[in-house]
């Protein structure tokens, strides 16, 4: 039915897109700022990214997660850590989402089988809280790993005194 070449030629294209997807996934990219080897016998490093909040542009997280150079999946544990940088606005908090559930700022393949990174903000106006969590939208050994980190609001012009309760 298939002849030898034809066998041959779709070795060979299935080889190229693998080394294409590979090297997708293990691509540099220009938030990188640090990496930390695990050891000699291991090709897993703990890469160190930094991302702005692309609305709440004075908040700058940093994330540190388990990247493998030679695997189609990297381990989702991940930890955060966002500060204030910069100067937080009272109309970059009006442009945020205000939702229980906040919106997503960033987000990473960590496989190619569809598991993602992603770091969602979540506004909590009772606190004058931005709170940033990190999470692998793929289970791993029964649960769903996540971090978070917040910035308060306090000292910034975008704090707004409670109201209290009536």
């Amino acid at each position: 039915m298939f002849s030898q070449s034809s066998l041959f030629l779709n070795k060979k294209l299935s080889s190229a897109l693998l080394i294409v997807a590979t090297s997708f996934l293990t691509m540099s990219c220009s938030d990188d700022v640090g990496k930390v080897s695990l050891g000699v016998f291991t090709t897993k490093d703990i890469k160190l990214n930094m991302m702005v909040d692309p609305i709440v542009t004075g908040v700058t997280c940093h994330v540190a997660s388990i990247e493998a150079d030679l695997s189609f999946s990297d381990p989702s544990d991940s930890a955060i850590s966002c500060r204030q940088t910069g100067e937080i606005t009272p109309e970059m908090i009006a442009g945020i989402d205000m939702s229980a559930s906040g919106e997503i700022v960033f987000k990473k393949s960590k496989s190619i089988f569809f598991k993602t990174m992603k770091i969602r903000r979540i506004f909590d106006k009772e606190n004058q809280t931005l709170m940033y969590v990190s999470y692998s939208t793929k289970e791993t050994s029964g649960s769903y790993k996540h971090s978070l980190s917040t910035v308060p609001l306090w000292g910034t012009k975008a704090y707004r005194k409670a109201e209290p309760a009536i």
